[in-house]
């Protein structure tokens, strides 16, 4: 056990002053071992992160709008977990580009920075979104050509807004079999290892633009199949400087038109961790926050 003077941050915003309710189990199990746990909003000004022996970030979900901010003040708060420099690359989605490269069966992904323009496909249905989003926050789901003009706009609001904007296809599968969370946490050795996985339901399942709650997907256990697994073994493989500096990873995957497999997105900075869906998983987590201590 800690030392009773052990403390840890857990970091969330102002919408969720008491933390996100699945990270209750993880917040309760630190302090039965002793540790004295603080919720502080990572914007918290009155904030001294260096008395903190560890600083875990969990909901900190309205940084979007002030992604430059928040990557700031990740670099500037000492023993955070997962560290700066992986959520300075984690909140911009156009990691997949680079795990594309790198080999990793990533869902077809097309980038539009800030003054290019894009030229819609004919048909199809696609998605499109901000490379920085948390919470599918300025996503929508377009059927080309009718809304052509609508997807069209969006694209165009993003990269006049400074944002860079990305468009994947929409997969058919998230409507029947969904989307399949896998969820990685520390062994006892820190080596990242599969804890467990959910299933996601649809959450765009309107076309064209609407607002999207945090906590309205339907989730459910899921056992991953064994390609879902090597997706993700591959995704991790591929973290910059190694994983083994994770605290927790969460890699989100869907079958593709071929019936394999694809990474939607990989979660490395805010993600839920589902620790309700499993009955050991708060105890893990509890257990490798520790062994940070």
């Amino acid at each position: 056990m800690p030392a009773v003077d052990a403390r840890v941050a857990l970091v969330t915003c102002a919408a969720f002053p008491d933390l996100w309710e699945d990270d209750h189990p993880l917040r309760d199990g630190l302090r039965e071992r002793g540790v004295v746990v603080d919720v502080v909003r990572w914007d918290d000004t009155d904030a001294d992160w260096s008395v903190y022996d560890l600083t875990v970030i969990r909901s900190p979900w309205d940084y979007v709008a002030r992604h430059d901010q928040f990557v700031a003040w990740a670099r500037g708060v000492p023993r955070l977990a997962n560290p700066a420099d992986i959520i300075a690359w984690n909140t911009d989605k156009r990691y997949l580009g680079e795990l594309a490269a790198a080999g990793v069966p990533v869902i077809p992904t097309g980038f539009v920075a800030p003054g290019e323009t894009w030229d819609p496909p004919a048909t199809g249905e696609w998605v499109v979104k901000p490379t920085v989003s948390a919470g599918s926050q300025d996503t929508a789901r377009y059927l080309l050509p009718a809304q052509q003009a609508a997807a069209r706009a969006h694209v165009t609001r993003l990269t006049g807004a400074g944002r860079t904007a990305m468009i994947q296809p929409y997969l058919s599968a998230v409507d029947t079999l969904g989307e399949t969370a896998l969820l990685f946490l520390p062994d006892a050795a820190g080596d990242l290892t599969f804890s467990h996985a959910v299933r996601k339901g649809p959450m765009l399942t309107e076309h064209g633009e609407h607002e999207i709650n945090p906590g309205s997907e339907d989730i459910t256990p899921r056992t991953p199949s064994e390609a879902e697994l090597e997706v993700a073994r591959r995704a991790l493989a591929a973290v910059p400087d190694g994983a083994k500096r994770l605290l927790y990873a969460r890699i989100d995957v869907i079958q593709g038109p071929a019936g394999t497999p694809l990474m939607l997105e990989f979660e490395l900075t805010e993600p839920s961790l589902f620790l309700s869906e499993s009955p050991d998983a708060a105890a893990r987590l509890t257990s490798a926050v520790l062994a940070r201590l």
